[in-house]
């Protein structure tokens, strides 16, 4: 892996001084990844966003197969979440509050009457410290006890690698409390470089998802994806069911479920996407038990990266979690980090084309 300053001239055709600014006495700055098999991913410290990642396609030409902005300011004026690190709980909250140690703890309601993706102010709206790796670069930052009503003062990091034709995706965490943690990415891929992702085929290597509320909301009952639009298990286009008569795609407007994956810890393969039209299939692969499947529903529409409209249905985001609204249902494993223990999950974005 090299980190080349000054990053002109790298594939995604992002310019540095467009991601150098100060906010709040600190310094966003862009970061560029690369391998020796051509793979290039551009990464900020803003919110530790992944901007750009550039993979050749079956002809050998590079396409960015992530959504984006062209400047920093892009980010901080959309609240789409495109590529960056969410938390400290990612996905939704019931109610907007839960209870810890025999305690509730209320939560800002950003989402209705609940509270999503680490409230007003998550980690995708900080500034993180960066530190340049040999094979990587590393951000962290300390969020203090009570930021966004969350109990603890909380040391996390987030790495990037790349390794072969993989982002290898590591999370770090600890607390000086008992607090929830639940950090995923939320990058908006779309393999064709643009347009509807419909054609993209998927699939997911299990059996279960969890029931939504009309508010996209998990109710606590696992389901099954027998006979549903929600049996993934055999690769079929991301559009081919997608506007069946079924009241859980009509509770989010698509696809946007926590689908039930092995909670052994162990790297697992969750999902294969691939795009017919670019040759390029992605794998994702995991540690944690959850991925939410999201047909970006409500996106946009945007002008993004290079003057590109973003709109909806134009990526899927596949976002490895624990179960969302766990700490409201029972018999969900619950996304709690005891003091002084050591929260850490890998994601891996695994990329070919043929």
């Amino acid at each position: 892996m090299n980190n080349t300053f000054p990053t002109e001239g790298n594939l995604s055709g992002l310019s540095r001084k467009d991601f150098q600014k100060e906010i709040n006495n600190k310094e966003t700055d862009l970061f560029i990844l690369k391998n020796k098999k051509g793979m290039e991913v551009a990464v900020t410290n803003y919110g530790c966003a992944i901007l750009a990642i550039m993979v050749p396609d079956k002809d050998g030409k590079y396409a960015n197969v992530v959504l984006g902005h062209d400047t920093i300011e892009g980010y901080e004026t959309h609240d789409g979440y495109l590529g960056a690190c969410v938390g400290r709980v990612a996905n939704r909250i019931g109610g907007a509050e839960f209870t810890l140690n025999g305690k509730t703890y209320p939560l800002a309601k950003n989402d209705g009457q609940n509270h999503l993706h680490g409230g007003l102010r998550g980690f995708d709206k900080y500034i993180w410290d960066a530190e340049v790796l040999e094979d990587g670069v590393k951000f962290s930052r300390v969020s203090p006890d009570m930021e966004e009503g969350y109990p603890g003062t909380l040391a996390v990091s987030v790495t990037y690698r790349v390794e072969n034709g993989a982002l290898v995706i590591t999370y770090d965490a600890k607390s000086d409390r008992d607090t929830l943690c639940n950090l995923t990415n939320h990058s908006y891929f779309n393999l064709n470089g643009g347009g509807s992702v419909l054609s993209h085929v998927l699939q997911i290597n299990t059996d279960q998802f969890l029931e939504n509320s009309n508010q996209c909301m998990p109710t606590g009952k696992i389901l099954s994806v027998d006979g549903t639009p929600f049996d993934f298990r055999a690769p079929k286009p991301v559009g081919q069911d997608i506007g069946a008569n079924d009241q859980q795609l009509q509770n989010c407007g698509g696809y946007d479920h926590n689908f039930c994956l092995p909670d052994t810890g162990d790297l697992y393969e969750a999902a294969v996407l691939s795009s017919p039209k670019s040759g390029i299939t992605m794998k994702t692969l995991t540690t944690m038990p959850g991925v939410q499947l999201y047909t970006a529903n409500f996106l946009g529409p945007w002008e993004g990266k290079g003057g590109a409209m973003y709109d909806k249905r134009g990526a899927v985001c596949l976002e490895t979690q624990f179960y969302p609204n766990a700490m409201r249902c029972e018999g969900f494993r619950k996304p709690i980090l005891k003091e002084g223990e050591t929260y850490h999950q890998t994601t891996v974005y695994a990329f070919s084309a043929k």
